[in-house]
């Protein structure tokens, strides 16, 4: 446990920030930061319809939100406010702007490399990475970086989509049996995920959308009759992100700030960007633009962290209840403004997030399965490993589940971004109007989009 917690400290406290952030930043200037400059016409791109074969582009949406939108936004803002303090939530939004150029660029990437397989759609993180790469890298390296993220997808499924998922979902209301839950969430997983990608996407389309308004406007209420202490808040906020001093100061007290730490990896596990997942769900959209589906996963980040995230840790700050973490300190938070029946109306809507994300992980799970070559046998042993890992997830201590998905989010993102910044010429963005002008800003400001 101890060297778990050391190793974390340095991959997720060190290497991940530096490497997710940079990376953004990078990209942001490369694609002229088009999705900051022109808002209103990037969010006209929203509305491009599909055609042909796969889901809608909404349809696809609603499943990338479904593995975002939930658990991290609640649990996760949650135990980061409590192992990193306020400041740790303005590094949520410092990794969440760097981060949707990575998301356009991984999201365009996947529906640009996806394929067809037994007459469906397939691609993801781990297509691009063997396809891409192989010009880049040469075809061994490439396949075996492939190779390595698909394994690590399927643990991810199983580990970060799924036990810290129900884990939560488990601790809501004292009283029941944690197993009892932990056997509800696998039978339903069972049930929706066997339909395969359009079951899920109706079962999304449906849930996500209503649960995401129903929270949103109970965290708006509270934040609405307290608005006079929100400058209070965000004070807090900033203040926590740049004190240093428990670390060495400087650049060493950045990187191993606890802020810094647990602010950018509760982000990526609430929106996903950088750790190459979302875009299995992205690669099955009947779109044919790369360029609108990665707009997309821009407004994804954007919703889940900017808005929902932001929430959360409003009401977490000013609700201010001491000796609690997790769900039980949101459930409280909530209580604190709302009664019982908004503590009640924050666990169910836990409870369902929680089902929605371990429905979607599975599928990526099973996609990732699929690309390294198991055939019905191990779809199937995967389901069993699954059905058992939901239901060791209700039991299991809430510290040593973050530990370990801390440890494979920061692995997987460092990997992908990575693999995503190499290929980031293969990227389709905005086109400036005019070439030949080499004054920058002009540049900056004479975007076009390209047809779709």
């Amino acid at each position: 446990m101890l060297f778990l917690e050391r190793t974390n400290s340095y991959l997720s406290g060190a290497v991940l920030p530096l490497v997710l952030i940079s990376v953004g930043i990078y990209l942001a200037f490369k694609f002229r930061a088009f999705y900051i400059i022109h808002p209103i016409k990037t969010m006209k791109e929203l509305k491009g319809a599909g055609s042909g074969d796969g889901v809608s582009p909404f349809k696809a949406l609603s499943i990338a939100l479904a593995g975002t939108l939930g658990v991290g936004n609640i649990s996760g803002v949650a135990t980061a406010i409590c192992a990193g303090g306020a400041g740790a939530v303005f590094w949520m939004w410092a990794s969440a702007f760097a981060a949707m150029s990575v998301k356009y660029a991984e999201v365009s990437l996947a529906v640009k490399y996806r394929r067809k397989k037994d007459g469906a759609l397939q691609g993801g993180a781990f297509l691009y990475m063997r396809e891409g790469l192989r010009g880049k890298i040469g075809n061994r390296p490439a396949a075996l970086i492939a190779s390595f993220f698909a394994v690590m997808l399927v643990l991810n499924s199983v580990l970060t989509g799924n036990i810290v998922q129900v884990n939560a979902a488990s601790s809501v209301f004292e009283g029941i049996p944690p197993v009892v839950c932990g056997i509800a969430i696998a039978l339903t997983v069972l049930a929706v995920t066997a339909g395969g990608a359009a079951r899920i996407g109706d079962f999304t389309v449906r849930v996500i959308p209503f649960l995401t308004v129903l929270y949103s406007a109970l965290s708006v209420f509270v934040i609405v009759t307290n608005a006079d202490r929100a400058p209070e808040v965000f004070s807090r906020i900033v203040s926590g992100a740049f004190d240093f001093r428990a670390a060495a100061g400087g650049v060493v007290g950045f990187t191993f700030s606890r802020a810094v730490r647990f602010g950018v990896t509760r982000g990526i596990f609430s929106n996903e960007a950088g750790c190459g997942t979302a875009p299995t769900a992205h690669a099955q959209t009947n779109t044919d633009s790369p360029h609108r589906q990665g707009c997309l996963g821009i407004f994804e980040v954007f919703c889940d962290t900017i808005i929902m995230c932001t929430m959360t840790a409003f009401v977490i700050l000013l609700a201010d209840v001491p000796g609690y973490d997790g769900i039980p300190l949101s459930m409280r938070s909530y209580g604190e403004f709302c009664g019982r029946a908004g503590a009640y109306a924050v666990g169910i809507s836990v409870i369902i997030f929680a089902l929605a994300t371990v429905i979607c992980q599975e599928f990526y799970g099973m996609e990732a399965l699929s690309f390294l070559g198991g055939g019905r046998g191990a779809r199937r042993a995967y389901l069993a490993v699954s059905f058992f890992a939901t239901l060791a997830g209700s039991v299991m201590s809430p510290g040593l589940v973050w530990q370990f998905a801390d440890l494979e989010i920061a692995v997987m993102t460092v990997v992908n971004t990575l693999a995503v910044f190499i290929l980031s010429d293969e990227v389709p963005f905005p086109r400036s109007s005019k070439r030949a002008d080499v004054n920058k800003l002009k540049l900056i400001f004479k975007w076009k989009y390209p047809e779709s």
